[in-house]
């Protein structure tokens, strides 16, 4: 009776385990997951130059008319500012992100697709942050 009760441990054991998936398995959810944030806010990258151009014609004009508004061509300069930040961290991101695994761990992949994931979600944030607020200073 005894050599059944652990036979049978030793093989729900090993069903709930073998159920598991393995750190590869995760890692290339993780990686999927990294890059679809990517994709998600790397369409609106012409946008943000789009605004970038948009915001310093403004600061021109502003600068040219007879009333000078200086609150308004600080507030649109660091709009320009924000806009061409957010547009930079995207690609430092991607030009310092590895496809490749090379020669690491899977525990090793684990912590640098998490610090991936990190990272991007920051430069999602900034872009959508950037977005929002060029539609409210730039509102005519």
């Amino acid at each position: 009776m005894r050599i059944f009760q652990i036979s049978l441990l030793i093989l729900v054991s090993a069903v709930v385990f073998s159920c598991q998936p393995s750190q590869e398995e995760l890692n290339k959810i993780k990686r999927a997951e990294v890059i679809a944030v990517h994709d998600e806010v790397m369409p609106k990258i012409g946008q943000l130059k789009k605004l970038e151009k948009e915001t310093e014609k403004k600061i021109e004009m502003l600068q040219m008319s007879e009333t000078v508004d200086s609150v308004q061509i600080q507030e649109l300069k660091a709009l320009a500012f924000d806009l061409n930040q957010a547009y930079d961290a995207m690609f430092v991101w991607m030009r310092q992100y590895k496809t490749e695994d090379e020669e690491k761990t899977p525990e090793e992949i684990k912590v640098y697709l998490e610090d991936q994931a990190l990272k991007i979600a920051e430069v999602n944030e900034q872009i959508k942050a950037v977005l929002m607020k060029s539609e409210e200073v730039l509102k005519d």
